[in-house]
């Protein structure tokens, strides 16, 4: 009996890889720049009281990259936010919560390039940080009933970013399409 061989993998260049390190560097960057540098704090709002335009980095980061650049630029982005600030104690939440927020737009952007599976990945992305930032808040302070506050200002937080990242996507795309002799 033959012996079953393996499928080859796919052998990606050294250049590609590096090429996609600064990419996913780059996009770490600006999700921590948007999330540090155009924020509001609303005071007297204890934690939820932050509201930043990180997700525009992290939608578009995903949308034209992936998963893996989404998951990384997101959690990695926003998470240094919050190790830089007087929000640490968040930083190992914001890496997972926003590191699945990305994962999810990447995966579903991989697999479709239309408008309206973008808006469906966003809205995943939505349930995502709505239930993940209830959850990390309820462990962080023992009450289960705060974090509704929170809820609104993340809503709003993730459709302006959407709604940004979705009216810039399509010549974004076809930019980085082009620079990646991706068409």
């Amino acid at each position: 009996m033959l012996a079953k061989t393996a499928k080859p993998k796919t052998v990606q260049s050294s250049s590609a890889k590096v090429r996609d390190l600064c990419i996913t560097a780059v996009c770490i960057v600006l999700v921590y720049v948007f999330t540090a540098m155009v924020n509001i704090t609303f005071p007297g709002a204890g934690d939820g009281g932050l509201m930043h335009m990180g997700n525009i980095p992290l939608f578009i980061a995903a949308i034209l990259f992936g998963r893996k650049t989404g998951a990384i630029a997101g959690g990695v982005g926003m998470a240094l936010f919050d190790l830089l600030s007087p929000f640490a104690v968040w930083a190992p939440f914001t890496l997972v919560i926003v590191g699945a927020m990305g994962y999810v737009v990447g995966l579903i952007a991989e697999k479709h390039r239309s408008m309206g599976w973008y808006l469906l990945a966003v809205v995943l992305a939505l349930a995502i940080k709505v239930g993940g930032y209830y959850v990390a808040e309820g462990i962080l302070y023992g009450n289960w009933i705060s974090p509704v506050i929170s809820i609104p200002g993340n809503v709003i937080q993730v459709a302006v970013g959407a709604a940004v990242a979705l009216a810039v996507i399509r010549p974004l795309r076809a930019a980085a399409d082009k620079a990646l002799h991706r068409v």
